[in-house]
């Protein structure tokens, strides 16, 4: 089927062919013979990216009787970037038609736009707080209005527009038609069709509630102190993102866009605290691809409106599993395909396969890359840009008997290490002590106590090696002080450090496996206030209790350095508390937990390994 074939007047059909549109697309052919209709309340359901402005948008220009100046057309969207995006795109379908299209929303002057209002608007798009207080103000009139589009309306309802809508529709003439389009059909929006339409065509683009096939999606497991590392790996394992990285918070949101843009990638953020000046000056960039990531909220997105998206990463989930479905249909748009990557912890993996039955998907684990990987991505990068440069013959030409004097004792491949190396360097430093940061899922939340694992047993899993240190709470010792100690003295990054517990008169640090020998080297020996500290790697079956180097585990031994005695039980229990001891018997101690000062609880059982039965 051709537009023609749709019935549409010739004015908009011009305008059609000089943007190259030739047929529609599942959506539009569905919609818009049925909307051209004099009664014809309507309910579609399509994700973002199927042309679903050009739908509704089509038929509210062909509709428009170019003779009054009074709105015949209203479309309610849940957002300012939304609102702006659809006003554009209306400009250019009604480029050969009298039909001024004015857009009101909140955070811009709103005499200005009482005055384009004034002027004369056959179609207005607003967003609902703005559009009720003009309404409010006698600044709008709606006796004329012919067809109401609520576009996205579930989000409007996630929102919180719900009365506000309510209010919108109830100014409006009875005899209007509404046209209702959303990516998700909850039960609010169903009210809104059984309330205010009769008998609406329903036309779903694939089932209710499902995503855009063309859609790939994949999980990472990761912790959660590891979201942005495992960040940074993606975009460095994809050069050529052109992508949304979606947050929870606004604060959050302006956090990784900051640390991202400090790090030398090119994004910034964008929310709600924006002024609406910086918000459009972000967009432009964005839109233009000046700016490759774009860090945004769920509500500031909504207006995103750009079909060449590759990727779109969730820096974690949202609360709520529809807008899971908005997120990933920012990618994928106009019948191209992309990737939805999403950061979840090992507790998390129940969120995934709720939202593969609500949304009628499937997810792939993927594996964070690991620094080789990497590294060879970005090599293949510098070499295939080195390849693709533009010399310029002229200013080069002068300097040629320089550069080739300087390289006459170097052969050809000696040459091209050192240039590639000039610039590749960044990335092997940046790496070399780069850990794994994958991470096992949770598979049974509900696992006996008696199946877990211990926690050196957990470290090995996760590649890392689990240290005993001869110094505790009573020694001043806290999770930030162990990290100072062992980092300066090992020469190693905070961030190949894991867990750590913080104990009365010991502790337990886990580091990546491939730095043990390094740990066991230099921490050692080394002093914390005024406390020689010696550090083992802790017993392989009990995993947090006692240290195990060779023969020094005797009973009734002692390590040397710490002044810490190591018996087979009575010596350990002497130093504790007859309070301590009741606990053991079934109550439960605090422990420090991981190394931001977290804290958790072991059970009576698991204190006796450490108290040495």
């Amino acid at each position: 089927m051709t537009f023609e074939e749709l019935g549409l007047r010739e004015e908009v059909l011009k305008s059609l062919k000089e943007l190259g549109f030739e047929a529609p697309t599942p959506i539009q052919e569905q919609a818009i013979p049925h909307l051209m209709k004099d009664d014809c309340d309507f309910v579609g359901l399509a994700q973002t990216g199927t042309g679903k402005t050009a739908a509704f948008g089509l038929p509210l220009i062909n509709s428009i009787n170019t003779k009054s100046n009074r709105p015949q057309g209203l479309i309610i969207c849940p957002t300012r970037e939304l609102c702006l995006q659809i006003t554009r795109d209306l400009e250019i379908f009604a480029k050969y038609v009298k039909c001024p299209v004015v857009s009101v929303y909140g955070g811009a002057d709103i005499r200005r736009q009482m005055t384009q209002i004034k002027k004369g608007a056959s179609i207005i798009v607003a967003t609902p707080g703005r559009l009720l207080d003009l309404i409010k103000r006698k600044a709008i009139q709606l006796s004329e209005v012919q067809n109401v589009v609520l576009d996205e309306a579930d989000e409007m309802l996630n929102m919180g527009f719900k009365e506000d809508i309510d209010d919108i529709l109830e100014t409006t003439p009875k005899s209007k038609n509404v046209w209702l389009f959303s990516a998700t059909m909850p039960k609010d929006v169903a009210r809104i069709a059984k309330t205010y339409m009769t008998e609406p065509l329903e036309v779903s683009i694939g089932h209710k509630n499902q995503t855009n096939e063309n859609i790939e999606h994949i999980y990472y497991v990761v912790k959660d102190r590891d979201r942005y590392e495992a960040v940074k790996r993606l975009i460095d394992f994809h050069p050529k993102i052109y992508g949304l990285i979606f947050c929870r918070t606004k604060h959050e949101t302006g956090t990784v866009a900051e640390k991202l843009a400090r790090e030398g990638y090119n994004a910034e953020p964008l929310h709600g605290d924006l002024t609406q000046p910086m918000r459009d000056r972000v967009m432009a960039r964005f839109r233009s691809k000046e700016l490759q990531i774009l860090v945004a909220t769920d509500v500031a997105a909504r207006g995103i409106d750009v079909d060449d998206i590759t990727h779109v990463i969730n820096y974690n989930l949202p609360d709520d599993n529809e807008n899971y479905t908005h997120r990933s249909g920012r990618t994928a748009r106009a019948g191209k395909t992309g990737q939805s990557l999403v950061l979840i912890t090992p507790k998390e993996g129940f969120k995934i396969k709720s939202i593969e039955k609500q949304m009628r998907t499937e997810f792939s684990q993927g594996q964070i890359p690991n620094a080789e990987e990497i590294c060879e991505i970005q090599l293949m990068k510098l070499i295939q840009n080195t390849i693709n440069i533009n010399v310029k013959e002229k200013d080069i030409e002068k300097f040629m008997p320089q550069i080739l004097a300087s390289f006459e004792t170097m052969d050809k491949t000696e040459i091209i290490k050192k240039f590639v190396s000039a610039e590749f360097n960044r990335f092997i430093e940046y790496y070399d002590r780069a850990g794994d940061l994958n991470q096992r899922a949770k598979q049974d939340s509900g696992r006996e106590r008696g199946e877990r694992k211990d926690k050196g047993q957990r470290a090995r899993d996760e590649g890392k090696t689990r240290f005993f240190l001869s110094a505790g709470r009573r020694d001043g010792l806290n999770p930030g002080a162990l990290l100072r100690v062992v980092c300066d003295a090992a020469g190693i990054k905070s961030d190949v450090i894991g867990r750590i517990d913080i104990m009365t008169s010991y502790a337990f640090f886990d580091v990546d496996e491939a730095h043990t020998e390094r740990i066991l080297k230099n921490v050692n020996g080394t002093e914390f206030e005024g406390t020689k500290l010696s550090v083992e790697v802790t017993n392989t079956q009990n995993g947090g209790g006692k240290g195990s180097r060779g023969g020094d585990r005797g009973s009734g031994g002692r390590r040397s350095g710490g002044g810490f005695r190591r018996s087979g039980g009575s010596n350990f229990r002497s130093k504790r508390s007859k309070g301590n001891r009741d606990r053991g018997r079934g109550g439960s101690e605090r422990r420090s937990g991981d190394r931001n000062g977290g804290s958790g609880r072991r059970s009576g059982s698991d204190r006796s390994r450490h108290r040495g039965r």
